[in-house]
């Protein structure tokens, strides 16, 4: 199962995919869109995520109730206003690509119409991400499928029989390597609501690699998501939340995404490998086990009794399970205190 985006190896056996979404964090100047790429690899982000649309690809321009918004964030707009402020302009992306490559850095984006998924090729983008609100869109996740590349899909709002006919799309049009996000379409979403145990049941039910789209305040529900199998993490990247724009309330700044960033890191790290073994840290502590030592001096023939020995640290002496076999036996020797017992039972006697 394990495919590669660019440069990053996607599996359980590889770092965690950390993908910084600008959106419309730019807040219509190309100068900082740049400065967030940057910042985005200061910050220790794998990717850094577009998204390509124009207010007119996405719906029209329309003051009927259906495309009023009302509540949120964004009330009081329309869609095509909302879509008209934070859309990035189609020829801020090469420069995007380019900036991002010279850092060594991945750079995709999310297609929201054919047109953009053409555009996007002759970028050469490494991967393409379906949004959650565009799940339902088969034509559109078709049409990206038959690129082969690999696919990032966010699941938000939707039920299981629309993630299988959406993945079962994709994969029927030539997608072979799938990420699929579990995700909260709430802006920002509670972090009661963020339903992490998701994730395992996504990998069981479909069978792919998984990973969380992370609306939540904060890092914890992402740190929390690698411990639950998720191989990607997108989160909201901007500069300063108090600079404002479309999604600055709910998105991380650079000091925060580091950390999550992090985090994120050292919780894959600390997974490691199920099993008994030994490990390392673990060795020059053995001697601080328990084990059966002398505690008085003990003269050839008397008995072992529980006043003159006992079950004490360190670990150099015998197993504790043979306290109960040694007691009542004779010393064939001389013992002081402090010496450990290191013959097994039968040869004590």
């Amino acid at each position: 199962m394990t495919f590669r985006i660019g440069k990053h190896c996607i599996g359980a056996d590889h770092p965690p995919f950390v993908i910084a979404e600008m959106s419309g964090n730019h807040n219509g100047d190309l100068g900082r869109a740049l400065e967030l790429v940057e910042q985005a690899k200061m910050a220790g982000a794998s990717a850094i995520k577009l998204q390509t649309y124009t207010a007119d690809t996405m719906t029209i321009d329309c003051d009927l109730p259906d495309f009023q918004i009302q509540g949120g964030l964004w009330d009081g707009r329309n869609l095509y206003e909302l879509y008209e402020w934070a859309h990035t302009p189609w020829d801020w992306h090469k420069a995007l690509f380019e900036r991002a490559r010279e850092l060594e850095l991945e750079c995709f984006s999310s297609p929201f119409d054919e047109s953009a998924v053409d555009f996007l090729e002759s970028l050469d983008t490494p991967a393409y991400k379906v949004a959650s609100f565009e799940l339902l869109d088969l034509p559109l996740i078709a049409y990206m499928a038959k690129t082969g590349k690999p696919m990032i899909m966010s699941s938000g709002m939707a039920n299981q029989a629309e993630i299988k006919e959406a993945l079962t799309c994709a994969k029927d049009n030539g997608a072979k390597d799938i990420v699929l996000l579990h995700c909260i379409s709430g802006y920002p979403t509670p972090i009661e609501q963020a339903n992490l145990m998701t994730i395992p049941m996504l990998a069981r039910d479909f069978g792919c690699q998984v990973g969380l789209s992370d609306h939540t305040l904060g890092t914890i529900a992402s740190t929390t998501a690698i411990a639950l199998g998720a191989r990607v993490i997108e989160k909201h990247f901007t500069l300063r939340r108090a600079d404002g724009g479309p999604d600055a309330a709910f998105s991380l700044e650079p000091e925060e995404f580091k950390r999550l960033t992090e985090d994120c890191f050292a919780a894959w790290q600390a997974l490691g490998k199920a099993g008994y073994e030994q490990r390392e840290a673990e060795k020059a502590n053995l001697k601080f086990r328990r084990s059966i030592y002398v505690v008085e001096d003990i003269k050839a023939g008397d008995l072992f009794t529980e006043k003159n020995i006992r079950r004490i640290r360190p670990g150099y002496g015998l197993h504790p399970k043979h306290f109960k076999d040694i007691l009542g036996q004779k010393a064939r020797r001389d013992f002081s205190r402090g010496e450990p017992l290191v013959k097994p039972p039968k040869e004590s006697s």
